[in-house]
């Protein structure tokens, strides 16, 4: 059987989310236990030229349900608002995200295959198809932006490893 839209992206988005909320936490537990101003990691960067931890965060939530909103919209430009700027406003921003991924259903994802879909920034315009997008585009990005994430803390000396980063893995559960 051909694996669905769904199963393919929300997954795999849902996992990232989790990452990302398990990242908050650390962020801020570390934060806490070393007496440091939560800005040391909320604006943390790996290289002045790019963007701080909570952009980071932003993203993953950005990169999963928004790019399915803008899956339904039918174009995707960038939020470029800023990011929440505390730990407690982070978390609502993954815990909203989750909720919205979590209401998705298989059929309404699939109604989407073949659909036409546009990402636009600036000059930029680049035509996809909704599964193209997704796949190619927003998915790549959720990993990065939670690898970005999980390298800013490692940065600062916050003790994560690769199971942080990979959080709920899907194993097969016994029959």
């Amino acid at each position: 059987m051909p694996i669905s839209l769904h199963a393919a992206f929300v997954p795999s988005g849902l996992q990232m989310i989790g990452t990302g909320r398990h990242l908050l936490k650390k962020g801020e537990a570390w934060c806490d236990a070393q007496g440091k101003d939560h800005s040391d990691v909320l604006n943390a960067r790996i290289i002045e030229d790019m963007l701080p931890f909570t952009y980071q965060m932003k993203c993953i939530a950005e990169h999963t349900v928004g790019s399915l909103a803008a899956v339904q919209a039918g174009v995707y430009s960038p939020d470029l608002n800023p990011p929440p700027g505390t730990f407690a406003d982070l978390h609502a921003k993954l815990d909203s995200a989750e909720a919205a991924l979590g209401a998705l259903t298989e059929e309404q994802m699939e109604s989407w295959v073949g659909q036409d879909m546009r990402f636009e920034f600036k000059d930029m315009k680049m035509d996809f198809t909704a599964e193209n997008f997704l796949l190619s585009f927003a998915q790549p990005n959720f990993y990065f932006h939670a690898a970005t994430a999980y390298d800013i803390l490692r940065m600062l000396g916050v003790e994560v490893g690769k199971r942080d980063f990979t959080g709920a893995v899907r194993i097969k559960m016994p029959s």
